[in-house]
């Protein structure tokens, strides 16, 4: 039971129907990381079938990147016009034909076509989430509600990685893009019948809704009363959170992207075995991201101590940890690998958590569309990069010692910047009210 006291009166919500759409909202993130880990899995098997290079790797391995960061932005503005549930819709539609076609191509540019395809259609799907939970989830309750989906991109190496690994090697990888459709078919069908806007949505009672409204929530708009891009553009906390977002996304997309193959190609394992210990880092993750990221920033928040204070420290302390990347390039021994890269991932983990609730809380009402396609817009531009850096040094030195290296010298760039430039988090102002102040 929820309790809400207002002008002396207890409201009591029974229900906590949001929750569902929590839910659905991370069930969709990890699906849509399903359909990109598929192709890391696979990664050791295509490049000896196809006879493809390390640094081609790289390049195909950050080809879903290209258009997937190049549509953030328009796909951010879209979302504030037309809404979550009609552009989710459409796009889960497009990803499920974008990987299950991937099952039956033979050749390296039809390869490389489902994947940028793929790109577009999964574009807006975290600032989707992060606009929904905007409008489902009271500001107290927003660092949970944002795990929810975040930690599923990280939930999604825990259980896709040895899944996908699995099946590669019993059946081989044909059949593991078959079966990441078929979920992503399940995804599209519940979303379809279950998401709305909550003042539309008939499962949702009328003290439910006061409730979620009487906390902080995002106002709906109507379309093009939003604040503009170029408006947004200027607000340097926007710049400082995206460059942060660029940071520790460079060394997620090394893990996303190239850990398996590390695993098999340096450390020596087979398939099955790189499959069970990547996804020792990604469960720690995941876990990071519930426990601290979401339950413990929200429990400090509830108990009365600053929200942009808590949420700073503990996204500085998330980037901080991530440094242990470093480590990694000093040992050889799989045990102490692991142990770095968990305490890697665990930072980033904590960090993108507290990252993505900031659209919500940052921008203007109508806006949180466009914000978080900025922010994943320009923290995507490092996850072009990462692959394709790797793979250059992996191919020029026959060992990953300097590209992890490189990484935590990109995550001290996003220290700097959420530390020196981020200031107080809280809403820019509304277009509209920064003119007449002026």
């Amino acid at each position: 039971m929820e309790k809400q006291i207002e002008l002396g009166k207890v409201i009591t919500t029974k229900k906590k129907f949001r929750y569902w759409i929590g839910l659905l909202l991370g069930f969709g993130c990890l699906v849509n990381y399903f359909d990109r880990i598929n192709l890391t899995v696979a990664g050791q098997v295509l490049m000896d079938e196809l006879s493809i290079s390390p640094a081609m790797f790289g390049i195909l391995l950050s080809s879903f990147s290209w258009t997937y960061a190049l549509m953030q932005i328009p796909m951010g503005v879209v979302l504030d016009r037309i809404g979550v549930k009609w552009l989710n819709r459409v796009c889960s539609i497009v990803w499920v034909f974008a990987t299950g076609l991937t099952a039956f191509i033979s050749g390296l540019l039809p390869l490389f076509i489902l994947r940028l395809s793929l790109g577009v259609a999964e574009a807006p799907a975290f600032s989707a989430a992060s606009k929904a939970t905007g409008y489902w989830f009271p500001l107290k309750e927003r660092g949970f509600a944002t795990a929810m989906f975040d930690m599923s991109s990280k939930l999604s190496n825990v259980i896709g990685v040895p899944m996908v690994a699995f099946i590669i090697a019993k059946w081989g990888w044909r059949e593991a893009f078959l079966v990441t459709a078929l979920i992503s078919i399940v995804y599209c069908v519940w979303f379809w019948m279950l998401y709305r806007d909550p003042e539309e949505h008939p499962r949702l009672s009328k003290e439910e809704l006061d409730y979620i409204q009487s906390g902080d929530v995002q106002k709906q708009v109507a379309p093009g009363e939003g604040s503009r891009l170029v408006y947004l553009m200027k607000q340097r906390k926007l710049w400082a959170l995206a460059i942060g977002a660029a940071a520790y996304n460079y060394s997620f997309f090394l893990f996303l992207t190239w850990l398996p193959n590390y695993l098999m190609r340096e450390l020596h394992l087979d398939i099955m075995k790189s499959g069970l210990y990547t996804a020792i880092p990604w469960a720690c993750g995941a876990l990071s991201s519930v426990l601290i990221g979401g339950l413990f920033v929200d429990f400090l928040i509830k108990r009365g101590f600053d929200p942009s204070k808590v949420r700073k420290l503990f996204l500085t302390i998330g980037m901080l940890l991530g440094l242990a990347v470093i480590g990694a390039a000093t040992t050889k021994d799989t045990q102490t690998a692991i142990i770095y890269f968990s305490i890697a991932v665990s930072g980033i983990c904590i960090a993108s958590t507290i990252n993505w609730s900031m659209p919500s809380i940052l921008a203007p009402n109508g806006s949180v569309g466009t914000v978080g396609g900025f922010m994943n817009f320009i923290g995507n531009l490092t996850a072009i990069a990462a692959p394709i850096v790797t793979g250059f040094i992996v191919g020029a030195t026959g060992s990953f010692a300097i590209a992890f290296v490189v990484a935590g010298v990109v995550m001290l760039v996003g220290i700097l910047s959420i530390t020196v430039f981020l200031g107080r988090i809280e809403k820019i102002p509304d277009e509209e009210k920064k003119t007449i102040s002026d």
